[in-house]
């Protein structure tokens, strides 16, 4: 039968929690209050290491610029990352270009990327059209790197690119099927 310990209180904190944790059993269950004022500390020393080692490691980042064209109305634009949603930029005319920054993760060299988003243009005639834009690519040692978001093809090609080393990212042009369409 396990016995537990009468209840130690370190700075009018209560440790009965600490007592189900089984390597901590000895250190809390010290008799005098000196020792019991070394167990919180080692506790949550051990805690803080536990919940660092849990996160994936960060290896660095790259950056993404997507600017308003002169034509858009306005744009919503979604970068995936891996799968995961990394970054939304929504540009009009009071915020016609944004940068971020997007962490990658220790020890993956490529990385697989989608592009999605609405883009509403305005056209010669003055008639306002919204196109979905979306497509799949590949980015090789991105790290370092800062890439802009670019459009063609009558705003129906999305990517992204690194005018200053052009072959670390690739790109499939074409629907992405990650990318739903969007409700309106």
């Amino acid at each position: 039968m396990l016995s537990i310990p009468p209840v130690v209180v370190w700075r009018s904190i209560p440790m009965r929690l600490f007592y189900r944790i089984t390597c901590f059993s000895r250190i809390i269950r010290a008799r005098d209050r000196q020792h019991s004022r070394v167990a919180l500390p080692a506790l949550a020393a051990t805690t803080i290491m536990a919940a660092m080692l849990a996160r994936p490691a960060l290896a660095g980042d790259f950056s993404v610029t997507d600017g308003k064209a002169d034509s858009e109305v306005s744009e919503v634009s979604r970068i995936y990352l891996d799968g995961k949603l990394v970054a939304t930029f929504r540009l009009d005319d009071q915020r016609q270009e944004r940068t971020v920054r997007i962490p990658t993760a220790e020890g993956q060299k490529q990385h697989t990327y989608t592009l999605c988003g609405e883009i509403t243009v305005r056209t010669e005639q003055g008639k306002v059209e919204t196109h979905e834009i979306s497509s799949n690519g590949t980015l090789r040692d991105p790290d370092g790197h800062h890439f802009f978001a670019l459009g063609s093809s009558g705003f129906t090609d999305f990517y992204l690119l690194d005018p200053t080393a052009p072959d670390i990212a690739t790109h499939s042009p074409g629907r992405s099927d990650v990318c739903a369409a969007p409700i309106s």
